[in-house]
């Protein structure tokens, strides 16, 4: 039997979006077709002549199709050796095909988890295994085999089939792609297992493994004279994109800590909720917060929270966390932004915003804010990865009033609010709220002193009758007397100094109300 008569394909795919055009020019091309149940069923009623993988294994699909491929008839036709002459013997006593191509996209587990109220038995039978083997057996055997993962393959592989034949460098790149996909699925399973199937998380994982899809490659980094990207591994995280340019790298870190600022998932324990009467909008500039507020409505949401820093708002970006009216998308149009991001959008609001030729408009859901607030957080560090998340076993926080005066109702409501906001600024970090509007916030400094003054200063005389937060303790008196200069009349900070008792009499001979949490919030 001549060698060409002898070789064959196997299709196996839960997206049958294209598969029809690479099984028929693979039949076409003399490569016997092999195909499981809904695959085969598929090709046949478009014309593809496909025959049952079990008419190669001699068995059927077994267990409810837990088992269909794992055979050695199939494992073997993909991964012999073609260059070892006893290979090629054993090829020949087993009567087994020389398989050329497999294509094989997994199960949809990722998919059928994400939906809600899945539950964990459907989501173990949506974990691939004799696919996961395929993909690894071809990509093994890359040499010989091209194995295709995604219906974004194929056009490159059909135009290498119609000069003749399949380059070698294509199949690798083929390989890698396989492995990385089988190495994102078991990330997914075993994420899903120790988070959202029903077990208990108990601690940080064993080993932490990103396998992380390429999402979409950018103009550069930080800097033009550097490259970058961006890795995502769940599509519907990524903020839909309505108008302008193309993201950049920093406008994809500005975004993501806009939108941590949206979160209701980390509230102070005065807040209540009173927050959810509220609408938040928020200024982010070089991932540091320049101005929040939060107020009835979307549009003096919007106004306040550029007002509060005008200078540094210009090439921000703003984000809300409900839908932005014409209103606010005035107010918007009136300031030079990089970005501006809603849950939605009305028709006149998007129709004045789209005025703007650059101006990236983006649309997320709902949830996303309180999403990021929840996951595990990564950053490189030493060329490894720290990894730090939220202790579901920690202490509820505690607020204390040290001072002999208490805040009142107005100073209550700031200092939630501000405290709300320290959390998201860099340390040391310091936060001035009147109103419900920030109105001075300073970031990243080397001494709680130098910031405190930083963000009086910003406020001017918006900080008198204000409330402040400090996202670590005054580990002197000097710092809270810097906010007593300004006029604050309330401060919230971390206890736990050796010197508290100074800093708590330096409140009580300025007459101002002094609450310490149980927390400290640093963000490095």
């Amino acid at each position: 039997m001549p060698e060409r008569s002898r070789e064959a394909a196997l299709f196996s795919v839960s997206d049958k979006r294209g598969v029809e055009d690479v099984a028929r020019a693979l039949h076409e091309r003399g490569v016997a077709i092999y195909a499981t149940g809904g695959t085969r069923t598929y090709l046949v009623d478009r014309g593809v002549p496909a025959q049952d993988v079990e008419s190669l294994t001699g068995f059927p699909a077994l267990f409810g199709g837990r088992v269909k491929t794992l055979h050695p008839k199939v494992f073997g036709a993909i991964l012999y050796d073609r260059g070892n002459e006893e290979h090629r013997a054993q090829i020949e006593q087993y009567a087994m095909p020389s398989i050329v191509a497999v294509v094989v996209n997994l199960y949809p587990f990722e998919a059928t988890v994400a939906r809600e109220g899945t539950t964990l038995d459907e989501a173990i039978e949506q974990i691939d295994i004799g696919g996961v083997a395929l993909l690894r057996a071809a990509a093994k055997n890359a040499a010989h085999v091209a194995v295709l993962t995604d219906p974004s393959q194929y056009p490159n592989y059909l135009a290498a089939l119609e000069n003749g034949e399949v380059p070698n460098g294509l199949r690798r790149r083929l390989a890698v792609a396989a492995f990385e996909r089988t190495a994102s699925y078991d990330i997914a399973i075993s994420h899903y297992l120790a988070t959202k199937g029903e077990l208990s998380p108990s601690d940080l994982p064993g080993a932490l493994t990103l396998a992380l899809p390429l999402a979409q490659r950018l103009r550069y980094g930080t800097n033009p004279q550097e490259r970058a990207a961006f890795y995502l591994g769940r599509e519907d995280r990524v903020p839909e994109q309505l108008h302008g340019k193309a993201l950049s790298y920093n406008n994809l870190l500005d975004l993501d800590a806009t939108l941590r600022l949206l979160s209701r998932a980390a509230l102070g324990a005065e807040y209540g909720s009173e927050r959810e009467r509220f609408v938040r909008a928020a200024v982010v500039k070089h991932t540091v917060p320049c101005g929040v507020a939060q107020r009835s409505t979307v549009g003096k949401a919007v106004r306040d929270a550029i007002a509060a820093d005008p200078v540094s708002a210009f090439g921000g970006i703003v984000a809300t966390d409900t839908r932005l009216d014409a209103v606010a998308a005035r107010a918007l149009a009136e300031v030079f932004l990089e970005i501006v991001a809603a849950p939605d959008y009305d028709d006149d609001a998007l129709d004045i915003l789209r005025k703007k030729k650059n101006l990236r408009i983006m649309r997320f859901t709902p949830e996303l804010p309180d999403e990021l607030a929840a996951e595990l957080r990564v950053r490189s560090a030493l060329g490894g990865v720290l990894a730090e998340e939220n202790d579901p076993n920690a202490e509820p926080e505690r607020w204390s009033v040290v001072s002999e005066r208490a805040p009142d109702d107005r100073e209550w409501h700031d200092l939630a609010f501000a405290w709300d906001i320290v959390r998201h600024v860099k340390s040391n970090g310091i936060v001035i709220v009147k109103g419900g509007t920030t109105r001075g916030i300073c970031a990243g400094q080397t001494n709680r002193v130098s910031a405190v003054q930083i963000a009086a200063h910003r406020a001017g005389d918006l900080a008198v009758g204000g409330s402040c937060a400090s996202d670590g303790f005054f580990p002197f008196a000097d710092g809270l007397e810097a906010a007593i200069a300004a006029g604050v009349t309330a401060v919230i900070a971390p206890g736990g100094s050796v010197r508290d008792a100074e800093v708590i009499a330096a409140a009580d001979r300025a007459g101002i109300a002094l609450v310490f949490s149980s927390y400290r919030y640093f963000l490095h």
